[in-house]
């Protein structure tokens, strides 16, 4: 591959703007392919991570929240949906009493184990997942995913309770170790981690109660980590990651998350969408909706492109705004940047 492209996106709650008459997933993958209506341009893209919150309801979803979600997820006409990677959000999860994680496996089904529901077929994939629907790895060229699911299922309090999706993220010691594992394992590759949330006090709005505080998510139990990863298997407020960065600086090359909705030059808590911290680049890749969560906030739709082209040890990173609320439809050119990457890029 002489370029490899990657389309990364999150917090499209498709429920929550079908209220609205919007198909946040499923019109953004045919502006892609077609263009906006707006005067937003087409792009390529060889995959697209969807970092989790596919689901815009409240409570646990339901079944009869599946189809929707299924069918934007299936909206393109020269992509399929195999060449979209999905996780799991802090919304996308089960809830007390339930199997675990249920909706999520049954309906976005990462692995393939449900293809009459998701329409996933494994062997249908560009690049062949390893794992499980809560962790799992593919590999494109030399660079690694790591995919790290949300594990906010089960009541409080660390999962969602009658309230709805807690926002706090959550991920099982298991997942941890399996993802240290695998970046040890792999330092000869470009390693992409995602998540659906960010670490504490990497980017926007990521600090000890910066969420709550700047109205982007609600005042739960679980509020002082509202805005990134609190959770690490038992342990609140988690250092976990930030030990192991510590002492391995530069372990991975790119950490990439959403969960809290902002427009790219979102500054809160002095940090911006896109940081660097211990040698590794943090992104938040904003959020696709535009109505889901509290009456009185309306978000701007954005998602990212991340080019990687061969023999190159940096990655283009651009902003696409899929309305033109924050600014005109299109590709958003104060947010684009140069990343730098440990390996040069071989497809």
């Amino acid at each position: 591959m002489e370029h490899f492209r990657v389309w990364a996106c999150g917090c499209c709650h498709v429920h929550s703007d079908l209220l609205h008459g919007r198909r946040s997933l499923g019109e953004a993958i045919e502006q892609s392919e077609q263009g906006g209506s707006e005067g937003g341009a087409s792009f390529d893209w060889d995959i697209m991570l969807n970092l989790g919150d596919l689901s815009g309801t409240q409570g646990p979803p339901q079944d009869a929240d599946g189809p929707p979600v299924v069918e934007q997820l299936c909206a393109g006409e020269k992509h399929i949906p195999e060449q979209i990677y999905c996780l799991l959000g802090n919304h996308d999860a089960s809830g007390p009493g339930e199997e675990a994680q249920w909706w999520f496996r049954k309906w976005i089904d990462p692995v393939g184990l449900n293809t009459e529901y998701s329409r996933i077929r494994a062997e249908a994939r560009p690049f062949p997942v390893t794992g499980t629907w809560e962790r799992y790895s593919f590999v494109a060229g030399n660079v690694l995913f790591l995919m790290l699911g949300d594990r906010n299922d089960g009541g409080p309090p660390k999962g969602r309770g009658e309230h709805g999706g807690y926002p706090a993220g959550a991920i099982t010691s298991e997942t941890f170790d399996w993802w240290r594992d695998m970046v040890e394992s792999n330092r000869d590759k470009i390693i992409v981690t995602c998540a659906h949330h960010m670490l504490r006090d990497t980017t926007t709005a990521t600090g000890r109660w910066e969420g709550v505080n700047g109205n982007y998510h609600h005042p739960y139990e679980d509020a002082e980590g509202a805005s990134y990863l609190y959770w690490v298997g038992d342990d609140t407020d988690s250092n976990a990651f930030h030990d192991y960065f510590e002492k391995n600086p530069n372990a991975i090359d790119l950490w990439l998350g959403s969960h809290t909705h902002a427009h790219p030059d979102d500054r809160f808590g002095r940090k911006e969408m896109l940081e660097r911290r211990w040698g590794v680049t943090f992104a938040n890749v904003g959020a696709m909706t535009r109505f889901h969560g509290r009456e009185q906030r309306r978000w701007w739709p954005s998602s990212r492109l991340l080019t990687f082209s061969a023999g190159s040890r940096e990655a283009k990173f651009q902003a696409y705004l899929h309305t033109s609320h924050y600014a005109p439809q299109g590709w958003y050119v104060p947010a684009e940047r140069m990343l730098p990457l440990r390996h040069a890029f071989s497809g």
